[in-house]
């Protein structure tokens, strides 16, 4: 009798062995029998801005020895002040605040700023010093921006989805 119930025992297992193979594989046979092609259409904007942005910098505020050196400081940093400014324009400004308060009192009144992207295809319009603050104007066309990006990545939508 104990051994019926050990072959009995071991049928039963290879029963559920071969149901859970025949399982898998007809599951995995699924994805064989409906194939798909897609076909995409390239996405193109209906229109492209430009946008301009100004950078300033003090030139007496400069570290430098001479005037030169003072000259080609203040160039740099509105060029940078500038490319900030375009940042904000394309990707926004992250702000984050905090008070604290003690007896109905603000105790401390904290406010942080960070900018962070990437600025790709601006153009320096102007460079300029006017008295002791130097200036410099940017401009990034978006067709300028697009076409770059186009090169690198296609955005693309569907166009048609065959089943076969």
């Amino acid at each position: 009798m104990n051994q019926f119930r050990v072959l009995w025992h071991q049928r039963v297992v290879n029963l559920l062995k071969s149901c859970v193979v025949a399982t898998a594989l007809g599951l995995a046979g699924c994805s064989s029998i409906i194939d798909k092609h897609v076909e995409y259409s390239y996405v193109k904007p209906d229109s492209y801005p430009v946008l301009k942005a100004v950078g300033y910098a003090p030139l007496s505020s400069q570290p430098g020895s001479s005037e030169g050196e003072k000259m080609l400081m203040a160039i740099k940093v509105s060029k940078l002040e500038a490319y900030r400014e375009l940042a904000e324009q394309v990707y926004g400004h992250r702000l984050s605040a905090s008070t604290t308060v003690q007896g109905a009192v603000a105790q401390n009144d904290g406010l942080r700023s960070q900018v962070q992207g990437l600025i790709r295809g601006a153009k320096v319009m102007k460079s300029y010093a006017v008295g002791d603050i130097y200036t410099t104007e940017l401009e990034l066309d978006m067709k300028r921006v697009y076409d770059l990006y186009i090169g690198e990545v296609k955005p693309r939508k569907v166009e048609r989805v065959t089943y076969y």
